[in-house]
């Protein structure tokens, strides 16, 4: 039994290598086939095999392939990378240490972003990543405007060149978690909207222009404004986009509704415990949610109607679905939740698209989240159920490269697990 893990183990770093090499220095394809496919679209899993070109999936088949790399993933189950849509990997490290902090602002309030604080050697990234999380949305601290702070994508490669998205996303929050009254905060949301939908482009070609208007105006004199934050409220009404706002309440996602018709908002809410309760009129009105399925009981009043089949129910109302998780750094969990959704009526497929697809395409990320050729090859295969949390990917590939699963948490297990006989402190 020893020699034979010793061979598997010495088998999958070979595997590694020639992957690394393959996929760095020689730009060789790599073939993954006879693998059980999730690609994030189709209905049913079907048996196939997948070829990489590079960063890109060339082919996706049924039949034989040729490849200068192989993969034999009998009994496998391959997915596209999983999107994490509410995270805050790369700008904090430790909650509770401020100068490890990046995710808030003192000075702007709708328009703060978190961008060019992203760290991508942040080691949230290798310790979701080897849990199967390819990419996700960053986004800040709710800051002291009801709607404000702007989310970013990133791809989670490790690497210093960053791949993402800029500024992609806005958020906002109503609901009991506030100090307010959400009469107040409504008419604050509603008076914010209403000056930016006064705006024209003329008003934004310069900073001085915009004091000027920002003088003029009750509510972005009182919110104290800068030029920054009513760029961003200009961009949200006339660019399309998404804001993400948190709320459970059953009569805040109905008010939320209205406000986006009359502002043709492109919204998304997340949270929405009593969602249920209302899921023809969020259908109705395609407003995709965000939700954790995990709840069972109440966490506060705004989530009295909390119902662990909901993720069902929503799904039965074709509502589109994607998924937070509860704890802070391991946003992973959202494929914990994904199960638990499945377990209580939701169905596996649109579990997995809830994880990729359907994030993807709410978010405009082109050419991700999807098995399909011409995508990125953002591909994961897993030693088992990935919606099992004791499953984890033994192979990950993010724009076609083959990455480390290596963590921190791996190097301290190894660190300390290793030749027992000597004290902790002297063990390599």
């Amino acid at each position: 039994m020893f020699n034979k893990k010793i061979h598997q183990y010495i088998t999958a770093i070979f595997g590694y290598a020639l992957i690394t090499l393959s996929t760095t220095v020689f730009a060789e394809t790599i073939l993954i086939k006879n693998a059980t496919i999730y690609d994030g679209n189709t209905n049913k899993p079907y048996e196939g095999n997948v070829l990489i070109d590079g960063k890109i999936i060339k082919k996706v088949s049924p039949n034989d392939m040729q490849g200068d790399f192989i993969i034999d993933a009998s009994g496998k189950i391959v997915t596209p990378g999983f999107i994490a849509t509410d995270t805050n990997i790369g700008i904090v490290e430790i909650g509770a240490l401020s100068v490890t902090r990046d995710d808030s602002s003192e000075i702007y309030k709708i328009g703060f972003s978190i961008y060019d604080a992203f760290n991508p050697n942040s080691t949230l990234i290798p310790w979701n990543r080897s849990n199967g999380i390819t990419s996700a949305l960053t986004i800040p601290q709710n800051t002291a405007s009801p709607i404000g702070g702007l989310g970013s994508f990133f791809v989670l490669d490790g690497e210093l060149d960053i791949t993402g998205e800029k500024d992609m996303v806005m958020t906002g929050r109503v609901g009991g978690s506030s100090n307010h009254s959400r009469s107040e905060t409504y008419a604050v949301i509603d008076d914010l909207l209403s000056f930016a939908k006064s705006l024209n482009q003329k008003d934004l070609s310069k900073d001085a222009d915009i004091s000027e208007v920002i003088d003029n105006s009750t509510i972005a004199e009182f919110m104290e404004l800068h030029p920054r934050d009513v760029r961003a409220l200009f961009k949200l009404l006339n660019n399309d986009l998404p804001l993400v706002m948190k709320a459970h309440r059953a009569s805040d996602l109905l008010k939320l509704v209205e406000i986006k018709k009359k502002y043709n908002l492109n919204l998304i809410i997340m949270g929405a415990q009593e969602a249920n309760l209302v899921k023809d009129v969020i259908a109705k009105n395609d407003i995709p949610l965000i939700i954790n399925p995990i709840n069972n009981i109440p966490g506060s009043f705004d989530e009295l109607a909390s119902n662990i089949k909901m993720a069902g129910m929503l799904e039965k109302a074709d509502i589109e679905l994607m998924f937070t998780a509860p704890r802070s750094h391991n946003f992973h969990l959202i494929r914990q939740g994904a199960g638990v959704a499945v377990a209580n009526g939701m169905s596996y497929e649109t579990a997995i698209r809830g994880l990729s697809a359907t994030p993807a395409k709410v978010f405009g990320l082109e050419k991700r989240g999807e098995i399909k050729q011409g995508n990125f090859a953002d591909i994961i295969i897993w030693d088992a159920d990935p919606l099992e949390p004791s499953s984890m990917p033994e192979y990950v590939f993010i724009n076609g490269q083959s990455i480390d699963l290596t963590t921190r948490s791996s190097r301290l297990r190894d660190r300390y697990t290793s030749d027992p006989e000597k004290p902790n402190t002297y063990r390599n």
